[in-house]
């Protein structure tokens, strides 16, 4: 049996810049906070690290009916955007991807929730916006997610319950290169998905948005795993958010169980279990704290060869089974969490 591996990560609690004013990494951000305390202005400012800067706003949104991903990123040479439909009933995918020359099509926020993110191509149109509780489209607060294209279009909001957290940690490969990320899962998610004219209501209760916010700067190539899940279990609001082989190394995880809102940190390294040769083969995740078994419902893959660019995703959707352990030693079931699990390798 392969043994895990735990770190020992430091909790950020105040507001902490990511970057020291020459643009390296600032020491005192890494760590990992309940709630976007890092701010990222730095990255993509000026000449420093250019090239190597990334950053971007992804959203997934699952439903019984259609899967939902929005994108908007900028790599510094080039900025990338994308929505993408799938009707789970049908099996019919819309997917759109828009890339421009450099960053003049995307505008993003310095820092988390400090302003909109949106994007701006001829053929698709992207405006995530921050929306208070107690306003008219957002009810409890949360975040608006509006896209277009020519055959689809979303207007959905990711709702934030009261006392939400949402895991964000800096993951440090040295004082250049460095990711601070955000991963918040089991969103709430109310709204509508329109496809070829016929209007989709997003299921009440059922329905759940994830965000992977993104700022750092990479080495040029890059294997990783990530899975994310979201659901009720046994009356309990349960969101699942994994990593692994990126972050190995590093002294820092993306690993996190969130029970009703509240975070639980992990500091396992995951033991990722799956076949690269069938990706639709159960895969097996596992640490000190939980035991998952994913299996997949159809794998959503994708291979691109642009000399200096490339990448090959393996984006498998599907529930999860097994156990996760709370904060306070509580083990919980984990029974039918709808989400996904992936496996991507980028040279970017």
């Amino acid at each position: 049996m392969t043994r895990t591996q735990t770190t020992t990560e430091r909790e950020i609690t105040v507001p902490t810049p990511l970057c020291l004013p020459n643009g390296k990494l600032n020491p005192a951000a890494v760590g990992w906070a309940r709630h976007p305390l890092l701010l990222t202005d730095g990255i993509g400012r000026g000449a420093y690290g250019w090239g190597r800067n990334k950053r971007w706003e992804y959203w997934a949104v699952t439903s019984p009916t259609h899967i939902v991903g929005v994108t908007v990123s900028s790599l510094d040479y080039a900025s990338l955007h994308q929505l993408w439909v799938k009707d789970r009933a049908t099996g019919e995918e819309v997917d759109l991807v828009a890339i421009s020359p450099l960053s003049g099509s995307a505008t993003l926020p310095g820092t988390l929730g400090a302003g909109p993110a949106r994007a701006r191509t001829k053929t698709l149109s992207i405006d995530i916006d921050e929306r208070e509780a107690g306003t008219a489209d957002a009810g409890r607060g949360g975040t608006r997610l509006r896209a277009a294209s020519a055959r689809v279009s979303i207007d959905i909001v990711a709702e934030r319950p009261t006392g939400h957290e949402g895991m964000g940690v800096v993951v440090p490969w040295n004082e250049r290169l460095f990711q601070y990320t955000v991963k918040d899962v089991a969103r709430p998610a109310h709204g509508s998905v329109t496809v070829d004219g016929v209007r989709h209501e997003l299921t009440a209760g059922e329905s759940w948005a994830t965000l992977d916010h993104g700022r750092g700067r990479w080495p040029y190539s890059m294997t990783w795993n990530w899975g994310a899940a979201s659901g009720i279990v046994d009356g309990k609001r349960i969101g699942l958010q994994l990593g692994g082989k990126w972050t190995a190394g590093t002294g820092s995880t993306e690993n996190s169980l969130s029970v009703d809102g509240r975070l639980t940190k992990y500091g396992d390294e995951l033991v990722w279990e799956y076949s690269t040769s069938d990706f639709l083969a159960p895969w097996r995740i596992r640490g000190e704290h939980l035991d998952l078994l994913f299996t997949p419902e159809f794998d959503r893959s994708s291979q691109t060869n642009m000399l200096v660019i490339g990448s090959e995703t393996h984006q498998c959707f599907g529930s999860y089974t097994g156990t996760a352990v709370d904060e306070n030693g509580t083990v919980l079931r984990v029974d039918g969490v709808y989400g996904w699990a992936e496996h991507v390798h980028n040279r970017w």
